[in-house]
């Protein structure tokens, strides 16, 4: 059983979207797999209801109560987290116990690498992921990258403490696949498959972490 939190200390960033769209790579890939809601606004746990009836359904476990990594299923393959809104790192802490691994998510502003910044440097010196026990990667989420801002963002991102692992464009694809249970993986078309590339970086990071 392989863990995946996805987590940001800033409302809006995507992080539930990028935390759905792995559930259902992984599912599409055979594995059994759970999503677990630990945001109170429970949008992790409705998706993986709407997916229920569908090929590559994923387990929804509500992340609410402490004990929730005690009711995942022990034939769990991999399990994707799906962390509070605005987490602070001093609340990180009690999560990355049960993982793996951690993903946040930076949006290319101003305001959200400022307040990321300071985030990471808390994340830094967690006792688990200074002992090298989760491994951290970023993931640059809605980039316009034929736009100026987007690269100088990525540029900043770059300076950060942890390695920015993929790039994800902005796209209302996203938006439109979750109204109905499902990730971009679950599709084949030309358009969805230019944006299951993006992903590919962050899907070869997450197996060299697996080892």
């Amino acid at each position: 059983m392989w863990k995946i939190l996805v987590a940001s200390s800033k409302g809006g960033c995507g992080k539930t979207t990028i935390a759905t769209n792995l559930a259902a790579h992984f599912a599409q890939d055979g594995k059994n797999t759970v999503l677990v809601d630990a945001d109170r606004q429970g949008s992790s746990q409705r998706w993986a209801e709407k997916r229920a009836g569908l090929p590559g359904a994923v387990l929804a476990v509500s992340g609410l109560r402490r004990d929730w990594a005690s009711r995942i299923p022990d034939d769990a393959q991999r399990v994707v987290v799906d962390g509070p809104a605005g987490i602070r790192a001093s609340e990180l802490a009690e999560l990355l116990e049960d993982v793996d691994a951690l993903l946040i998510p930076i949006l290319p502003s101003r305001i959200d690498l400022d307040a990321s910044e300071v985030f990471l440097g808390d994340v830094a010196g967690l006792p688990r992921v200074k002992k090298g026990k989760v491994a951290v990667g970023l993931i640059a989420n809605r980039l316009k990258p034929w736009t100026t801002a987007s690269q100088q963002a990525l540029e900043e991102m770059k300076k950060l403490p942890f390695p920015v692992i993929g790039q994800l464009r902005d796209t209302q694809g996203y938006v439109l696949v979750a109204s109905l249970g499902k990730g971009i993986f679950d599709y084949n078309s030309e358009v969805i498959r230019s944006h299951q590339d993006d992903w590919d970086k962050i899907l070869r990071w997450l197996k060299k972490q697996q080892g």
